[in-house]
């Protein structure tokens, strides 16, 4: 029988917010993705330091060193810049597959953390999970990769590298408390701003359902995902989490079936199993796997 521990539990709780991520990014409007990011990124970071106001002393967690603060601004403010000029500079689709190497990355770069081995289990889940999104991507259009293209596809694998880089020194980072994460937040919506003021001009949400899905977005996918994501990297099975992120897209793709903006198709279905598939056998390292660390606050 498969056992996940509850931070495993947890970090799949982030995977399942980012699944709301597209959907709710269509709602908003024509914000601009780095005024975007700026708001959003502010909301998740006040929605961690709201806990402060039960748990004070929560605040103590923004004493980290600089290297600590280096790892975690990178990671989110990095990963969204990147991100987010590979899609002004590269086709979508073509971008968001190379983005979404990211979870095997962690499969595989898990082995060079202390305690941590490579299991053929997972490297197979990985397999079966990026064949789904291929399954998928595919499926909505063909892809044709472009050497005029060669620096946004360079920006989706930067963006993919840090992510997993940065996914795996949070693991390293055990001791340092989940509630630094607002600080991280914060930051990186002070530089996104930054960014907003050089690279584009603002555009408000004209409606307020936009409002509503940006606030959503800000305590959800961009707020509490990267709390779950911290706790459930740090303390649960970061390899089988890599896994279970390629579920991501498929989970996204159902809610807009689900909510009469796209349609089911056999290639959705094939991807769903092909996922699914590669996430039972993920767990199945798992639950022979050595227990999860315990807790830090």
């Amino acid at each position: 029988m498969v056992v996940l521990t509850g931070a495993t539990r947890v970090g799949l709780g982030a995977i399942a917010l980012w699944s709301l991520l597209a959907a709710l990014t269509a709602a908003s409007g024509k914000v601009p993705p780095f005024q975007l990011a700026a708001m959003t990124f502010a909301l998740g970071g006040l929605l961690g330091c709201a806990s402060w106001i039960v748990k004070p002393a929560g605040v103590a967690a923004l004493r980290q060193p600089w290297r600590v603060w280096l790892v975690g601004v990178s990671g989110l403010f990095g990963y969204h810049a990147l991100y987010f000029a590979a899609l002004r500079i590269a086709p979508p689709a073509e971008a968001g597959l190379i983005n979404y190497l990211w979870p095997l990355l962690i499969v595989l770069f898990a082995a060079l953390l202390p305690g941590e081995k490579l299991r053929p289990a997972q490297i197979l889940g990985a397999i079966f999970g990026f064949a789904g999104v291929l399954v998928l991507i595919f499926s909505k259009q063909d892809l044709s990769f472009s050497g005029a293209y060669v620096p946004g596809y360079l920006a989706a694998l930067g963006a993919a590298v840090i992510w997993a880089i940065y996914s795996l020194l949070s693991r390293a980072l055990g001791t340092v408390p989940t509630d630094a994460v607002a600080g991280f937040c914060l930051v990186t919506s002070v530089l996104s701003a930054l960014c907003h003021i050089a690279f584009e001009e603002t555009v408000w949400p004209a409606f307020w359902w936009q409002w509503l899905a940006i606030v959503v977005l800000g305590v959800g996918p961009l707020g509490a995902a990267f709390y779950c994501w911290d706790i459930g990297v740090k303390r649960g099975d970061i390899g089988f989490l890599g896994v279970a992120a390629y579920a991501t897209p498929v989970i996204s793709t159902l809610l807009l079936v689900v909510f009469g903006f796209a349609e089911a198709t056999i290639s959705l279905a094939v991807a769903c199993a092909l996922i699914v598939a590669g996430a039972f056998i993920a767990s199945l390292a798992t639950s022979r796997g050595r227990p999860s660390r315990s807790p830090q606050s």
